[in-house]
C-alpha cells in the first residue's frame, strides 16, 4: 500500500489554512440567513405563521425582534458589512411597510390576471412566482444597503425552491406578475416597470459576460405594461422593450423594441407528399 506523501500534505494544509484565513465566513451564515428570511415572511403574511398578533404592541415588539435578529445576522459577516450594522438594520426595518404594500399589490395583480387563481390567498400560499417575488423584494433592500453575500443567499434560496433566478440587484417595480415561472432568469442590472407579466423560461440577460463589464448596465429595460411569453430571450444593457408591447414565445431580442409592438417568431410548416421525394428517406436512430 502506497504511503501518503507527508510533504505534499503539509503543503496542502498550508493552502487550506491560507484559504480559511482569507475567506473566513461563519459556517452558520447561510442557515441563519434563510431562517431570518422565513421569519420575515411569517411576519408579513399570516398565511405562513402560527403566531397571532392581537395588538399594535404585539406587532411593534416583533419589529424590534426582527431588527435585533438582523443585527445578529450581520455580525456573522465578520466585518464585511460596510458601515454601522445597527444603522443598516434600522434602515432595512423601516422599509418593511413599503415592501409589504408592494407585495400585496403583486399578489392582487397575479390574482386579477390569472383565471386559474381562486383567491389572493391561493396566490400567496401556492404560487412559486409570488414567493420568488417576495424573496427578491426583501433581498433587494439589503442589496441597496450594500449588505454583501446575504442578498445572494436569499435569492439563490428562492432559485432552489421555485426554479426562478432573480438577481437581488435587479430593479422591479410593482405590481409584477410571474406566471408559472420555472427557468426564468433576471439579471443584476435589469429594470422592469409596472404591470409587467413574465412567463416561464424567459431570460433577461447580458450580451457579454466579460468581468470588466461588472459595473455597467448589462441587462435590458422592460417598460410598463409589457407581456413576455415563454422562452423569450432578451439581451443587452441598451435593449429597451417599449411600454405596452407583447413579446412572443421563443423570441430572441438584442435590440430595442418601440412601444405598442408585437414581436413573435414566425415558424413555417410545409406539408409535402411522398411524390416530392425521388428516393425514400432512410435513417437509423
Amino acid at each position: 500500500m502506497k504511503m501518503i506523501n507527508r510533504s505534499n500534505m503539509i503543503s496542502f494544509a498550508d493552502e487550506l489554512l491560507s484559504k480559511r484565513q482569507t475567506h473566513f465566513c461563519n459556517s452558520s451564515l447561510k442557515t441563519e440567513a434563510i431562517e431570518y428570511l422565513n421569519g420575515l415572511i411569517d411576519f408579513l403574511f399570516p398565511h405562513f405563521s402560527n403566531k397571532v398578533y392581537f395588538t399594535h404592541e404585539d406587532i411593534l415588539s416583533k419589529i424590534q425582534l426582527l431588527k435585533r435578529d438582523l443585527i445578529q445576522l450581520l455580525k456573522l459577516l465578520n466585518d464585511l458589512t460596510p458601515g454601522n450594522i445597527e444603522e443598516i438594520a434600522e434602515k432595512f426595518i423601516s422599509k418593511l411597510p413599503n415592501i409589504h404594500k408592494m407585495l400585496w399589490a403583486d399578489a392582487e395583480f397575479i390574482y386579477n390576471g390569472d383565471p386559474a387563481a381562486e383567491s389572493v390567498d391561493e396566490v400567496i400560499l401556492a404560487y412559486p412566482g409570488f414567493m420568488a417575488i417576495v424573496i427578491y423584494r426583501l433581498a433587494h433592500e439589503l442589496y441597496l444597503l450594500k449588505v454583501p453575500i446575504i442578498p445572494r443567499i436569499l435569492t439563490e434560496h428562492a432559485h432552489q425552491i421555485t426554479g426562478i433566478d432573480i438577481h437581488p440587484g435587479a430593479t422591479i417595480d410593482s405590481p409584477f406578475f410571474i406566471d408559472h415561472g420555472t427557468g426564468i432568469v433576471i439579471g443584476e442590472t435589469t429594470i422592469i416597470g409596472k404591470n409587467v407579466k413574465i412567463y416561464q423560461g424567459v431570460t433577461l440577460g447580458a450580451l457579454s459576460v466579460d468581468k470588466s463589464l461588472a459595473q455597467t448596465k448589462r441587462h435590458p429595460t422592460i417598460e410598463d405594461d409589457v407581456v413576455i411569453y415563454s422562452q423569450a430571450v432578451i439581451l443587452g444593457g441598451n435593449t429597451v422593450i417599449g411600454r405596452n408591447s407583447i413579446i412572443g414565445g421563443n423570441s430572441w431580442i438584442t435590440q430595442s423594441i418601440p412601444p405598442n409592438s408585437i414581436v413573435y417568431n414566425k415558424s413555417e410548416v410545409r406539408v409535402r407528399s411522398t411524390k416530392e421525394f425521388e428516393n425514400t428517406i432512410d435513417f437509423v436512430i
